[in-house]
């Protein structure tokens, strides 16, 4: 049995264990994670899964099915499951089954099948046959210029990811060039990892490049990698980003980091409504309307505009209607940032379809190496059920026992005896309940931002945190997204939503902003408890990264 040289094994059910400590461990990590999702990082074996999308991604990057396969070999103890290699076959020999390409007419592009048994199951399902209209040559078919999202949504809903190489429209041409020192006198240039992001993403312009994801940590700069790309397009460009906050954040950094002036930069908000060659805007505001019958009067207007790229933020969050409206945009460049592309709807597949596959990304603990996001040390601090709340705790039904465990009153003892731990600290307090976070922003005497806070006592209150005139915030969901605060060093989640992944590793990222010191994330929960079921399942992807919960046993 070879055991001493390959650093991996191959399961039946498409994992790799790979061992960390093995001396050809990084060079089978950065090997094997062309095609593979990381899925579980513990101390001493990382845990990869194969899957349609994971081989979709790798073959839009130019990688056969033979490559997958040597790589593997190089690395595989046992050898490859034979099951496993006909799903590499049958997986990436499906990309590119289907070409979009050019076409002379601007109203319409081809549609190119190289099989024609799978051409032969297609044209003949709605809406395709709507759609399609066959040419004199074979396998060849012109399609209304307008479908093309709708056509790919469908198609990847089948199996199926089309190569989309029909090009992109230019766009309004706009220079924009990037600062070699910011407004404040700092310099500035992108770091190694975010110029290969954004070269890989361009692909010098051509059209194999310019839609997909790029996967960065949080606090690892992925607005920075934005303004790359901005650069790299060089013409008119709409941000969609997560809040008005997040807005103002995106326009700042603009305005920081690049020649662009205040003038050519708009806010398309509740607020303002401000088209500009430059146009920062927010799912909400998109998804905006009078009735569920009535047009999406925002997206509408802003789909009409003459963008040469458009940019999602935290791209894993796109709405249903979002998803319609990039849809109709595939004319555009598009590219989408995030951290995780977890959704808890399972809706990934949506993502690569319309606004392409991940391009790019860089695992969590290898950026946390090389300084370039903070060390982090989490901590799940378990207390027990308040006597006050036991007895309607048991008695209640299991999705109301989850908020009375979240809500627990004797947290509030083990909160505080954590604040003592860390008096010199800049401390976000993070909750669900927007209730819960009124009273302990009473009980210390301190400022609470939620939903209902408006927009410009947001931007205040955030920037007393940032210039330390206010040391602790209570923050609910509207903090989770898209917030600078580099200061944040220790946060303290009272509650979550349910066994939710995504807002974990978000919550966990408002403390990465490279610092000096070692950040600190406590989760309280409820002991025995639903909240405590829940808490592992969000404590998952972060696991995954290779972040270790320390559990500990706190009683007032």
């Amino acid at each position: 049995m070879r055991t001493d040289k390959y650093p991996i094994i191959i399961q039946q059910d498409k994992t790799i264990l790979l061992d960390v400590h093995h001396p050809r461990y990084e060079e089978a990590r950065d090997a094997i994670a062309r095609f593979s999702e990381l899925e579980r990082a513990p101390e001493h074996i990382h845990t990869y899964r194969i899957t349609p999308i994971s081989l979709w991604n790798a073959a839009a990057q130019g990688l056969g099915a033979d490559d997958v396969k040597i790589d593997l070999g190089r690395f595989s103890r046992h050898g490859i499951p034979k099951n496993l290699l006909a799903d590499i076959d049958s997986s990436i020999d499906r990309y590119g089954k289907i070409r979009l390409e050019r076409s002379p007419r601007a109203d319409r592009l081809f549609l190119r099948f190289e099989d024609p048994y799978l051409e032969s199951e297609v044209v003949h399902l709605e809406p395709f046959s709507r759609w399609m209209r066959a040419l004199d040559e074979p396998g060849l078919y012109a399609i209304p210029t307008s479908a093309r999202g709708e056509l790919k949504w469908e198609l990847i809903k089948l199996g199926y990811p089309v190569e989309d190489v029909a090009g992109y429209a230019a766009g309004v041409p706009l220079e924009i060039s990037l600062r070699q020192t910011t407004l404040e006198g700092k310099r500035f240039s992108l770091r190694d990892y975010q110029r290969e992001a954004v070269e890989i993403f361009h692909r010098s312009g051509s059209d194999e490049g310019g839609h997909g994801v790029i996967v960065l940590p949080c606090g690892a700069g992925k607005t920075i990698v934005g303004l790359g790309v901005m650069a790299a397009v060089g013409a008119r460009t709409l941000v969609v980003a997560t809040g008005t906050v997040a807005v103002h954040q995106w326009i700042r950094e603009i305005l920081d980091k690049t020649k662009l002036e205040p003038d050519q930069v708009g806010e398309y908000t509740g607020d303002r409504k401000q088209i500009r060659p430059i146009t920062v805007t927010t799912y909400q505001v998109l998804t905006q309307r009078k009735t569920k019958v009535d047009p999406f009067q925002h997206l509408e207007a802003l789909g009409k505009e003459p963008w040469g790229l458009v940019i999602y933020d935290e791209v894993h969050l796109l709405p249903a209607p979002v998803f319609r409206f990039t849809a109709g945009i595939q004319s555009v460049r598009r590219l989408g940032l995030t951290a995780t592309l977890v959704r808890e709807d399972h809706r990934e597949a949506d993502v690569f379809g319309l606004v392409g596959p991940k391009k790019f990304d860089v695992p969590w603990k290898v950026l946390e190496k090389r300084e370039f996001i903070a060390e982090a040390q989490c901590f799940e601090i378990r207390t027990g059920l308040d006597e006050s709340v036991r007895e309607r705790y048991h008695l209640a039904e299991r999705r109301a026992k989850f908020r009375i465990a979240s809500e627990n009153p004797a947290k509030m003892a083990v909160l505080e005896s954590i604040l003592e731990e860390h008096a010199a600290d800049h401390i976000l307090i993070i909750g669900q309940y927007v209730g819960q976070l009124r009273q302990i922003a009473r009980d210390l005497g301190v400022p609470v931002i939620s939903g209902a806070t408006p927009s410009h006592r947001r931007d205040q209150l955030f920037e007393e945190f940032r210039t330390g005139r206010q040391r602790i915030l209570v923050v609910s969901r509207v903090a989770n997204f898209a917030i600078d605060l580099p200061q944040a060093n220790v946060g303290i989640q009272v509650s979550g939503t349910f066994g939710s992944r995504q807002e974990e590793a978000q919550r966990l990222g408002r403390l990465l902003r490279p610092k000096d010191r070692v950040s600190v994330f406590y989760t309280l929960v409820s002991r025995d408890t639903v909240e405590q079921d829940f808490a592992l399942l969000r404590q998952r992807f972060l696991a995954e990264q290779g972040y270790r919960y320390l559990i500990e046993d706190r009683d007032p």
